[in-house]
């Protein structure tokens, strides 16, 4: 570690400042030229000085967690122990850490005596932007003497690894805790009667009760009406599926498409392991990257979490064919399968409705993809300029386009889902209860 002497900015200005008048010295007076280089020498004297008064550093501390969520507020944490400081000066930290934790590379922080010790403080708040495990790379710390003319100075190479964790905010949410409380697939597994497919029980028809739920042929044997009660299907297999390629991870409000839609999909994945069903992500490229076992218990969240977290981010074109066939061939009984994408031409959106067609035949497919809020904003801006125009044509044409594929998705029994990113979580929640008691995945 080395702490070197430093001059401050200030002490370069007031050097830069005293240049001209030297040179006005040496030129109205020859014979005082010596004032000049004394004048300088006393400057570089008392720039020593004022950086030895600036005091010593006895130890210092980067606190940061090991773990955090992409886009949730992360806060790094520096203390410094300075001792025989001599009164003012800044106390200056700065941090070089992966991108993958601010766009940057870097931070700086002005760090706050502590009142009643030799502790100053300082907080960096970063917001991840990817997944993935990041590190802190080095640290800078710059303390300034009472005249602010020197400064000394502190470089270290730090080691500190911070793995970056899929959004579960969502699933955190109050309103989401409550609705788990108090719907029907709750916190608490029971029976869930009057729904579903799966016989329970006959039970005495009363008025108000649904007239297609009477068991006409136990009627005719009691003489009296009698109604059936089913259970929702448990042990449903739910399949999320994400294409990780390259419009995925085009952002939308500062984050990664992919990283909106697992955070949307664990939220679904939470709902769903409540209900009692099992769940299973799988992610793809140009090939399969990621497919794991079906998990059934809310205790092993954590590992669909870990697997989410694995999901990379890729430059290429998905390959649907071979995805879906290979998510197709690992699938034994009918299936739900949520499958998170995009599309930028009809070419390869082709291709993913033809693998989607083939999906289709023998699973339940809901389809996600999250609404382009920069298409509508050019779609509406005004064309005052022919620049303006010229996007406002291009967007309305990309929005047809876009408009068309989710059609023929929809006529070939697909359940499209299309949302702004905060909202497509519960959209999918809804379309998930909404299958469950209808009994369709069965």
């Amino acid at each position: 570690m080395k702490l070197p002497l430093v001059p401050t900015a200030r002490a370069a200005w007031i050097a830069a400042l005293s240049a001209p008048v030297a040179l006005l010295i040496a030129a109205a007076a020859p014979a005082a030229w010596v004032v000049a280089p004394a004048a300088g020498v006393a400057l570089l004297v008392v720039i020593v000085l004022d950086a030895l008064v600036a005091g010593r550093l006895n130890d210092w501390r980067v606190i940061a967690p090991h773990d955090c969520e992409v886009g949730e507020p992360l806060h790094v944490q520096v203390l410094a122990d300075l001792s025989a400081r001599a009164g003012g000066g800044a106390v200056e930290a700065a941090l070089e850490f992966d991108s993958r934790l601010a766009d940057s590379g870097r931070a700086f922080v002005a760090l706050q005596p502590d009142q009643g010790n030799d502790t100053w403080q300082g907080d960096i708040a970063l917001t991840p932007n990817r997944r993935g495990t990041a590190t802190l790379g080095r640290i800078w710390l710059r303390w300034n003497g009472p005249l602010g003319l020197g400064s000394r100075q502190m470089q270290h190479d730090l080691d500190d690894a911070i793995r970056i964790w899929p959004d579960l905010s969502p699933v955190r949410s109050p309103a989401l805790q409550h609705f788990l409380r108090d719907a029907q697939f709750g916190l608490i597994a029971r029976r869930i009667r009057g729904e579903g497919t799966q016989f329970e029980a006959l039970s005495e028809y009363e008025p108000g009760m649904d007239r297609r739920r009477i068991d006409w042929k136990a009627s005719a044997r009691h003489t009296r009406l009698y109604a059936r009660e089913n259970e929702s299907e448990r042990n449903n297999q739910i399949v999320f599926a994400f294409d990780c390629g390259q419009a995925m991870c085009e952002p939308v409000d500062g984050l990664p498409r992919i990283d909106r839609a697992v955070s949307a999909a664990l939220t679904a994945a939470y709902v769903a392991l409540k209900g009692g069903d099992r769940v299973s992500l799988f992610g793809f490229t140009a090939r399969p990257q990621i497919a794991t076992p079906f998990y059934g218990e809310t205790r092993q969240f954590h590992r669909l979490q870990a697997a989410a977290a694995a999901l990379d981010y890729h430059s290429e074109e998905p390959n649907f064919t071979l995805a879906l066939a290979t998510l197709s061939s690992r699938l034994q009984r009918r299936s739900m399968v949520v499958v998170f994408s995009d599309f930028t031409d009809p070419t390869g959106a082709e291709i993913m409705i033809e693998s989607l067609g083939r999906l289709v035949d023998h699973h339940l497919v809901l389809f996600v993809t999250i609404a382009d809020s920069e298409l509508s904003d050019m779609e509406g801006a005004e064309p005052d300029t022919l620049d303006n125009l010229a996007k406002a044509v291009t967007a309305d044409t990309l929005s047809r386009q876009r408009a068309l594929v989710l059609q023929r998705l929809r006529q070939m029994g697909i359940d499209v889902i299309e949302a702004p990113w905060d909202r497509i979580g519960y959209r999918l929640i809804d379309a998930y209860l909404a299958v469950k008691r209808s009994g369709a995945i069965g």
